[in-house]
Formats: structure tokens, C-alpha cells, sequence
């Protein structure tokens, strides 16, 4: 396959230290960036991309085919509604947006220009996941009754990047805490892993540990509409050294058990364990590639061959922003997000 010419909008440290290196380890180029930092800017030109201080000197990039999207939250709507304009591939960060209509926004854009467009679920491509996808399609755990999930980190307030100021806790330019930045990644991954979505949703944040204003911890379950259940604990308030990521998936003939493995990183544990006697099996994968440079691959060959495309949809990731927007309480009632 052909190498794809890739543009950044917004380089910050997932920017440069994830989706640049997995560009470059898919076989891709990374041609361009775009932000107006000026230590950003810098860093992007020691990986030979040229630079720019705001989009229009990007679009004006003949060699850039595909765009990833790394911008605060509020400013993706802009930045999306301009590449597709442009006729760029687009490839979103999540959350879609930081407020439901600016993603319903998003979704028009995309959809009345015909861009091939997707939103950054990783985790979608991790391999360990792909793994745990293969047996649950092939019956390994019988009926998935649960998916339970913990996706947490530390967040504190004096937490920067190029000594710019932490724009995840503002609630205008991120749209909401630890809910709105890590749940979308476990709502997306139910549907991925089962084949069919949440349904219903009920949600409850808290504001415990840190001193922002935006939750810094939630717990959300869900049904889909087959019936399986999910629980999801996201948070900012938890310890980067203790046990924070986990992934269970639980059926009526085993349980498969991920560790480690939610998050920007390669590698991760993942384990069988079998129904009826216990035993507990380690199961093999791709420890070694991540779940970024299994994303620039997926989303660059789907890029070359259209009929790839089916697995991306930009009606499903605004089902996704829903259900946040449902977790939060907002759906329906006119307020963000």
C-alpha cells in the first residue's frame, strides 16, 4: 500500500508521542502540522514535518491526504468543518466534540461533503482487544452476559503540557472531566468487543479528590439492546501506580481478562478463563505494536481501498457522544454537552 501523507491539528504529548511515532512505525509520513504553540511547532520540525501556526497553511499542504485531529475539544468542530471543506480524510480525536451539537455538527459536515471521516478509538485496535473480539464472535465465552471496565489515572491541576495550561479540566474547552475524556473510549469498546451498542445508560460523577471543577471520577452502567450489561469506572483521581486498567469480559462458559492494556501503550495481559473448571489460560497477541500504529494502518489502508470503510461511521461515534451526553444528564434538555 501506498504511504499516506498525514497532517496534525494540534501537537501536543498524545500527538507527538503516540499518533507521530505510530505514523511513522505504520509506513506512513507525516508530512505536516499544525499549532500555535511555538514549542510545539519546534518539536514537529525535528521529526521533519513542516510546520504551521494555524490550519490554512495545513490545507494549503498538497501531500497531506489524511488528518488526525488533536485539539482541545471545543476547537474540533472548527477544525473539522475546514478539512472536510478542504476534501481531507479525517481522523477526529474523542470525544467527537465538547458539546453534543457541536458533534451533530461534525457529523453534517462529513456527511454532506462525502469525507471519509473517524473518530480516534484506539482501543479499537489494540491487538489484545482484536483478541478478545475473535473469542467472543467464536463462541469461547458462550453468552456475554457483563463487560466490566476500569480505565483511570491521576489528574492533577498542575498537570501541563509545554507549559501550556491544563485544558482538560476546563469545562469550556474540554466539555466535562474524567467522564467526557475516558468513557467514550469504554462505550465504543462494548459495541466493538459485543457487535452491538449500549442502549440504555444511567451514570453518576463525583468531585472528590482534585480541586477543579470538572468530575474527576464516574461510574457508568449500561444495557445493550441484546441484554449484555456493562459497568464503566473512569477517573481522574486514581493513583498512576496502582492496578487502573482492566478489562473483563464475562459469559455464561468463561471470562476473558485484560490488564493493562486500555491506553495509549503496546503490550497488556490478557487471559481465558474457563466456566466450568476454573483453569485460567494465557492467550497470545501482538504485544509489541500499539494501538496508534494499528490505527494509522487501519485507517490508511481504508483510505486506499473504500470497501474497508464499512468499519468506520460517523452516525455511530455521534451515538457514542450521546450516550456521554446522556451520562452527564444533558440529552434533551437544550445544555451541553
Amino acid at each position: 500500500m501506498d504511504a499516506v501523507g498525514w497532517g496534525i491539528v494540534g501537537y501536543g504529548w498524545v500527538a507527538r508521542d503516540y499518533m507521530a511515532p505510530g505514523i511513522r512505525a505504520a509506513g506512513h509520513r507525516l508530512v505536516a502540522v499544525s499549532d500555535p504553540n511555538p514549542e510545539s511547532r519546534a518539536a514537529a520540525e525535528r521529526e521533519g514535518a513542516r510546520a504551521h501556526a494555524d490550519l490554512a497553511g495545513l490545507l494549503a499542504e498538497p501531500e497531506v491526504e489524511a488528518v488526525y485531529v488533536a485539539t482541545p475539544n471545543h476547537l474540533h468542530r472548527g477544525a473539522v468543518e475546514a478539512l472536510a471543506a478542504a476534501g481531507k480524510a479525517i481522523l477526529c480525536e474523542k470525544p467527537m466534540a465538547a458539546t453534543l451539537g457541536d458533534a451533530e455538527a461534525i457529523v453534517r459536515a462529513v456527511e454532506s461533503q462525502n469525507i471519509f471521516y473517524g473518530t480516534a478509538f484506539d482501543q479499537r485496535h489494540h491487538p489484545a482487544h482484536r483478541a478478545i473480539r475473535a473469542q467472543v464472535a467464536a463462541g469461547r465465552i458462550g453468552t456475554v452476559t457483563t463487560v466490566r471496565i476500569v480505565y483511570a489515572c491521576w489528574l492533577g491541576r498542575d498537570w501541563s503540557e509545554a507549559g501550556q495550561p491544563n485544558w482538560r479540566i476546563d469545562a469550556a474547552q474540554a466539555g466535562g472531566g474524567a467522564l467526557m475524556d475516558l468513557a467514550p473510549h469504554g462505550l465504543d469498546l462494548v459495541d466493538f468487543l459485543l457487535g452491538e451498542p449500549i442502549a440504555d445508560l444511567a451514570a453518576l460523577t463525583q468531585s472528590r479528590a482534585q480541586d477543579y471543577a470538572v468530575d474527576d471520577g464516574a461510574l457508568l452502567i449500561g444495557r445493550t439492546a441484546g441484554g449484555a450489561l456493562a459497568s464503566l469506572h473512569v477517573a481522574y483521581n486514581c493513583p498512576d501506580a496502582l492496578l487502573r486498567r482492566r478489562l473483563e469480559v464475562v459469559g455464561t462458559q468463561g471470562q476473558l481478562t485484560a490488564i493493562d492494556t486500555m491506553g495509549q501503550t503496546a503490550g497488556g495481559s490478557l487471559t481465558f478463563t474457563d466456566g466450568a473448571s476454573g483453569r485460567a489460560e494465557p492467550l497470545a497477541f501482538d504485544a509489541d505494536s500499539s494501538p496508534f500504529t494499528e490505527q494509522v494502518r487501519a485507517f490508511g489502508s481504508a483510505l486506499r481501498r473504500p470497501e474497508e470503510r464499512a468499519a468506520y461511521s460517523a452516525a455511530r461515534d455521534l451515538h457514542t457522544m450521546r450516550l456521554v451526553a446522556r451520562a452527564y444528564g444533558y440529552e434533551g434538555t437544550g445544555r451541553t454537552p
